[in-house]
């Protein structure tokens, strides 16, 4: 894959530009673009600026600014329930968080369940922003009108990829986990649909059942398989089910309202090790536990053992230096809506 390196500043510039000039205030563009430029940097291609394109059609048909702020639903001091009534998600997720860590101090845990939200982007940036407050966080989220992903057994799709996401401080790098509860993403999909390149193995199966690399079937009554494919997909097929439990069933809003648009439902929680053992010994045994990993010997030399986003964190050091990587299809796309709204696309580095 080929990338082209530019200044982060401009990219920003660029990106708040084009959100704001299809319909977001100044604040929520500017939010928004931050969080997908951070994500670039993370290294997590396929939610960062590479999104900007497809919430433009959303926001021209008026479906991500439908109210003028979050509506709260239930409040009771550790926990919060939003209704975000499908308003820009990042910039919503950022809100919360903020809310979040207005709290913590008092209540050690602190959990909010927000329903109707728009696209939330990469969680690996929210959990980000805790952990560099010295806190535990996790994040999921999963969208009630979606349906991607097939049950383990089932051959028509009910659920969606439905991403997880935890992570932790230490005395060095944070941990970062962020997966999904099927093979890939559906934005994974989506980038081979537009490449018109088969994916690396069978992730998906067709309307028939029969396993595939070919992503064109997700257009054709096909599926995502969930973690674990067609033999042991069961172990993706419980974590989902538990995904849409957290951010469904305690939001109060999810399939059993047939819902028929895109948007997310998320499920936010902030653990400071303050209020259990202590941050110095969280970090004593999370400092161990990184250790004992990355000692183990690798099945192949030149392939040491990794921690959880060590990989994404590195990127983030090189863009540093490099500036932020776009590939040839997000750099295609944007320069086209770039065009489209008369503005200037930023010089390479």
């Amino acid at each position: 894959m080929n990338f082209t390196y530019f200044d982060r500043n401009e990219l920003k510039s660029l990106g708040s530009q084009l959100l704001s000039q299809y319909g977001m205030s100044d604040e929520q563009a500017s939010v928004t673009a931050e969080l997908l430029i951070q994500s670039d940097e993370l290294g997590f291609t396929t939610h960062g600026l590479s999104l900007i394109p497809y919430y433009i059609p959303e926001l021209e048909a008026g479906k991500m600014q439908e109210s003028d702020d979050i509506e709260v639903v239930n409040d009771t001091g550790s926990t919060f329930v939003w209704n975000a009534h499908y308003m820009p998600g990042i910039w919503m997720m950022n809100k919360a968080m903020e809310e979040a860590f207005a709290r913590i101090n008092q209540h050690g845990v602190v959990t909010a369940s927000i329903n109707r939200a728009h696209h939330i982007g990469c969680l690996s940036t929210y959990i980000k922003l805790a952990t560099d407050r010295g806190l535990v966080c996790i994040v999921t989220t999963s969208d009630p009108a979606g349906k991607l992903v097939a049950p383990f057994g089932g051959i028509d799709p009910v659920l969606t990829p439905n991403p997880w996401a935890i992570g932790y401080p230490t005395n060095g790098d944070p941990v970062i986990i962020d997966t999904v509860t099927s093979i890939c993403t559906f934005s994974k999909v989506r980038e081979h649909l537009n490449t018109g390149v088969d994916m690396p193995f069978p992730m998906l199966q067709d309307k028939h059942g029969e396993a595939t690399t070919d992503a064109s079937v997700i257009n054709d009554g096909g599926a995502i398989l969930p973690i674990g494919g067609t033999d042991y997909g069961h172990r993706g097929y419980c974590f989902s089910m538990m995904v849409e439990m957290l951010t469904q069933g305690l939001s109060g809003h999810g399939r059993a309202d047939d819902v028929a648009r895109w948007g997310g439902n998320v499920y936010i929680q902030l653990i400071d090790p303050n209020a259990f053992a202590g941050l110095d010994a969280f970090k004593r045994q999370m400092d161990k536990l990184n250790e004992l990993c990355l000692a183990s010997r690798p099945r192949e030399a030149d392939k040491p053992v990794r921690v959880p986003g060590q990989f994404g964190l590195s990127c983030a050091k090189q863009s540093q230096i490099q500036g932020v990587r776009l590939n040839d299809e997000t750099l295609t796309r944007l320069q086209e809506s770039a065009a489209l709204a008369g503005l200037e696309f930023p010089k390479a580095l």
